[in-house]
């Protein structure tokens, strides 16, 4: 390598390690992604809430469409929805009214619930923006004076209301209500966002502000307690199914290095790698000598061709051929690996048992079946099993 050479890559790679040092110490910026998945701990993940579900309940994760979960008549309990939208189509929803019906518990958590749910049961919901202001803080609280909080739970970030505008008070109860910070429009106060709706021996639990659920919002102030209170509607007697079908966050690992490429620090690594091959290839990836080409030796294809014509004869059942090629495979092994010649030598008896450990009774069947096959004109598929049978016996005992 040249000195000219040698200069321009100690540049190249000074200058990569500066790149380097840079990026390992910039801060990530903060994802505020609605992904509301249990493993997420960015604002928008669900890591806190669930982990505080494990402590007080039987939590068991559903990673498939509530269509196929609910064809099981043997999960009884709580299933819980929570997302920013919760689409179940009406199969999906038929199938969840006749589970809830039965005595069972359904928590939708979304500001976006399937419409054909809300339509059956007789609801509808709508939005909420400040037209005097230009943020929207939303607060929450609940209507039971004994958990209702002496101050509202609030929501520090900028967040339409979602609320249920239409309810049938035979069937549904408000549970919970929201607000607008300094919304002086009506309705300003008292919007139910947190309803019970009975159906059959059932219960649906709908509330449309999943981001009460949230990290960010459960580690500001007091908020836990918003989600404490929560569960204080839920059997903790009853297993809690969690749903991960309807979840913005669910993990698609489209490539293969997605473990290197998450993580900044193997990222870099690999990177650099990449770099210094192709910098290597550049100044010292010249031919060195001319390549000698690979000549693949000749396969033993012996076997192949056994199993084509033994399958051409099977195909054919030409079973008396098949036995012919038996008998004949079998004397020419005892010409070359025992030194006997069957049709030679008259005392070949007393010759196998003398080199085997065959009897001379098994001696006498095998031969005594190898000379009836070969008298015959006809030999069915049996009889060649059974004299194969016997030859391998004799094998064995070589």
């Amino acid at each position: 390598m040249g000195r000219s050479y040698k200069i321009i890559l100690g540049i190249l790679l000074v200058l990569l390690a500066a790149l380097m040092f840079l990026e390992a110490n910039q801060r990530d910026p903060v994802n505020w992604f609605p992904s509301y998945t249990k493993t997420d701990k960015i604002p928008f993940g669900t890591y806190v809430f669930y982990e505080n579900l494990k402590e007080n309940f039987q939590v068991n994760d559903v990673n498939i469409p509530p269509f196929e979960f609910l064809s099981d008549s043997t999960n009884n309990g709580t299933y819980f929805f929570l997302n920013q939208s919760v689409g179940l189509d009406e199969v999906e929803m038929g199938r969840l009214l006749n589970w809830v019906k039965k005595g069972n518990t359904a928590v939708i958590s979304a500001t976006n619930i399937s419409y054909p749910l809300l339509d059956t049961l007789e609801l509808s919901f709508t939005q909420k923006i400040r037209t005097n202001g230009l943020t929207n803080i939303p607060e929450y609280n609940f209507s039971n004076p004994q958990l209702q909080a002496d101050e509202n739970y609030i929501f520090n970030r900028d967040k339409t209301l979602f609320y249920f505008d239409s309810l049938n008070g035979k069937k549904q109860k408000v549970l919970g209500f929201a607000k607008l910070q300094e919304d002086e429009d009506e309705p300003n106060d008292s919007l139910p966002n947190f309803i019970e709706n009975k159906f059959g021996e059932g219960k649906f639990l709908l509330q449309t502000s999943p981001e009460t659920f949230s990290n960010f919002f459960l580690l500001s102030d007091n908020n836990f307690e918003y989600a404490e209170k929560f569960l204080a509607y839920l059997n903790p007697g009853q297993t809690l199914y969690w749903d991960n079908h309807y979840k913005n966050g669910k993990t698609f690992h489209t490539s293969p290095l997605y473990i290197l490429l998450g993580n900044r620090y193997l990222k870099w690594a690999y990177y650099f790698v990449l770099i210094a091959a192709i910098l290597f290839v550049f100044f010292e990836g010249k031919r060195k000598q001319k390549s000698i080409k690979v000549i693949e030796p000749l396969r033993n294809q012996t076997y192949e061709y056994t199993r084509t014509i033994s399958g051409m004869y099977l195909d054919r059942k030409d079973y008396k051929s098949i036995a012919y090629k038996l008998i004949d495979q079998f004397l020419n092994f005892l010409r070359k690996e025992l030194k006997v010649d069957v049709q030679k030598q008259e005392n070949y008896p007393e010759l196998l048992e003398i080199q085997t450990d065959n009897t001379s009774e098994e001696i006498k069947i095998l031969f005594s079946k190898i000379k009836e096959l070969q008298r015959k004109n006809s030999i069915s598929k049996k009889e060649v099993e059974d004299l194969n049978r016997l030859i391998i016996q004799f094998k064995k005992n070589i």
